[in-house]
Formats: structure tokens, C-alpha cells, sequence
């Protein structure tokens, strides 16, 4: 009896812990995003200069986890998760000052696999987007207005790895497209396949393939063209603990030398290090100053984590970078 009593008690003990539960909150879609400056830490980044670092905040739920970034121009910038949430920001400083957030490039889209979103490209004179989905190794494009008007699976992608895949893209100003994968799906193999699209991938134009082979442990995450046609690259790495940390490193490489079935060269710019705040930088964009400099944008991707930020960085590409000795990938 008394053994029954002590059940019963911890029965009535356990009861509203099991059987009450708190009202789940509605779905926070506040349109919020609040801006914090960090102080800038004195680096030396080769040919660039580092004059910006922010962490970026929002209580929205599609907030984080930006792998993607574009300029939209005018102060305006556009990232995109690998949840398939896009938000649309005003780069710091920028009056006014315009802020939207949402599922707008995968709206009903189902697993959640379909919306792992990695890169976005754009042409800026029609104001059209592409975007390259890594699991399923997919490529959308979308009207100005961010409306779906087209997808493919390109043919040339189908053998990429499946968590692996598509991951770095960017349109050239002469049309052609750029798409590199973050690996290859084997153990010990340290080149990554990329594509050069003559035409929109949309259109199932037939690609040149080729590799990339970037330092050990290093994979391509993102691309950007220079004012002078080379493109930049930006490379990540993780180092494994607890928690997990991020390595960068910014290389260049020029499209005209990619030749079917060889390696892209790729020469040094820059480490994303200390004194830099360090996080898990993915997503980068390239602002010409039409004097032959640029602004580098670069956001970091939070992995939802709390042992995390989204920061962003603004960094400016001198004209006179090859004066520096960032000059052509060695032949």
C-alpha cells in the first residue's frame, strides 16, 4: 500500500508537467532588424581594407543562416538561407533605411531539402536572380520582382554530391555563368567541380566542366566578379571541436583561363582571420566603384546556432590591388 501511495504521488507530481503544456507562440514575422557596429580591428588583408563590421539581430523566424548574398544596388543588398529565406537589407548607413524578410524564393516547397539555397546571381540590367539550390543540385531563375520563372536540373550536375553540390555561382558581365560545388562526395579528394555556363543555365546550355583545387581543408562557398573580370573566391573551412570554428580565405582567378577538364588557378588575397571576428562566412557580393576599386560585402551564415553570429563585413578592393602583388594565378 504505502509503495502505491509513493506512485500515485509522483503520478499527481509528474501530471501537469505531462499532460498541461504552455500555448505554442504564433510565428514571429516582425520586420525587424537591428544593426550593432563592432569596432574595426586593424588586419592585414592584402589589397583590401577592412572599414566595416556588424552583427545583424532580428526576433524573426526566417531570420539566419544566410549562405548567399547580392547586390541589388543602391545601398540595397539580398540574402538568402539555405532554409530558402531571403531578406532584403540596406547596407549600414544607407537613408532610407529598408528591411524585408521571408520565404519569397520557396514558398510551398516540401522537404525542406528542396529549400537548401546556397548562391544567388544577378544581372543588374534586367534586375533578373538566380539562385542554386546544393542538395537537390537544382537552378532557379526569378523576374525582378522575385517571381519564379524558371528551374533546371542541369544534366551536368546530376552526379554532384548530393550534400555537397551546388554551393558557389555568379553571373559574368558577359552572360556567362559560373558554378562551382563544395566537393565531390569522396574521401581524399581535394578538387571541386565547377561549371562555366555559356548562356543562362535555364536555358540548358551545354557547360564547360572543370575543377578547382583550393587549399587543404578550404572549399569555394561563394563568387563575385571584379571591375577587372577576374573573380573573386571565397573559401571556408571547418575546424572541428566544441564548439566548431571557421576558417576564410579570399583567392582570385580569372574565368578566361578555364579550360575544359583542367584546373582553374586561383592565387591568394586575403585570410578572413584574427584580429577579425571569426564566424562562418559564406556569402559574398562585389560593388564597383567605376574607377576600377570595388566594396566587398561578406555575410556570415549563424547555423542557427547560438555559439554563432551574423555578421557582416564591408571591405574595399583597391584599384592598384597587382601594384600589392595580387596578380595572375601563377601559370
Amino acid at each position: 500500500m504505502r509503495r502505491l501511495l509513493v506512485l500515485l504521488v509522483v503520478a499527481l507530481g509528474l501530471a501537469p508537467g505531462t499532460w498541461v503544456r504552455s500555448p505554442v507562440p504564433p510565428p514571429d514575422r516582425r520586420q525587424i532588424l537591428e544593426i550593432t557596429a563592432l569596432s574595426i580591428p586593424p588586419a592585414d588583408l592584402g589589397p583590401l581594407d577592412l572599414t566595416g563590421v556588424w552583427q545583424l539581430d532580428s526576433p524573426n523566424d526566417d531570420f539566419g543562416g544566410f549562405s548567399a548574398l547580392v547586390s541589388l544596388g543602391g545601398g540595397t543588398l539580398l540574402a538568402a538561407s539555405d532554409r530558402g529565406s531571403t531578406m532584403e537589407f540596406s547596407t549600414p548607413g544607407t537613408r532610407p533605411s529598408r528591411f524585408r524578410i521571408g520565404y519569397s524564393a520557396v514558398r510551398g516547397y516540401e522537404p525542406t531539402t528542396e529549400r537548401d539555397l546556397e548562391a544567388l546571381a544577378r544581372d543588374p540590367a534586367s534586375g533578373r536572380i538566380w539562385a542554386a539550390f546544393e542538395t537537390v543540385n537544382r537552378i532557379e531563375r526569378y523576374e525582378a520582382d522575385f517571381t519564379a520563372s524558371a528551374r533546371v536540373w542541369p544534366d551536368a550536375m546530376r552526379s554532384w554530391s548530393v550534400n555537397q553540390g551546388a554551393e558557389a555561382m555568379v553571373r559574368l558581365a558577359d552572360g556567362r555563368f559560373i558554378v562551382l560545388a563544395e566537393g565531390t562526395g569522396q574521401w581524399f579528394r581535394g578538387d571541386m567541380p565547377g561549371l562555366l555556363f555559356p548562356t543562362d543555365p535555364v536555358e540548358s546550355a551545354e557547360p564547360i566542366r572543370f575543377h578547382l583545387t583550393p587549399p587543404a581543408g578550404f572549399r569555394p562557398v561563394d563568387l563575385a566578379q571584379l571591375p577587372d573580370g577576374r573573380v573573386l573566391i571565397l573559401l571556408r573551412k571547418v575546424e572541428w571541436g566544441l564548439p566548431p570554428t571557421f576558417a576564410a580565405k579570399l583567392v582570385v582567378a580569372d574565368p578566361a583561363e578555364i579550360a575544359a577538364g583542367r584546373a582553374w588557378r586561383a592565387a591568394p588575397v586575403a585570410d578572413l582571420a584574427a584580429p577579425l571576428p571569426a564566424d562562418n562566412y559564406e556569402g559574398l557580393t562585389v560593388e564597383s566603384d567605376g574607377r576600377g576599386g570595388a566594396t566587398l560585402w561578406v555575410i556570415s551564415d549563424d547555423n542557427d546556432s547560438r555559439f554563432q553570429r551574423t555578421l557582416l563585413l564591408r571591405l574595399v578592393w583597391r584599384a592598384n590591388d597587382k601594384a600589392r602583388g595580387v596578380d595572375r594565378a601563377p601559370q
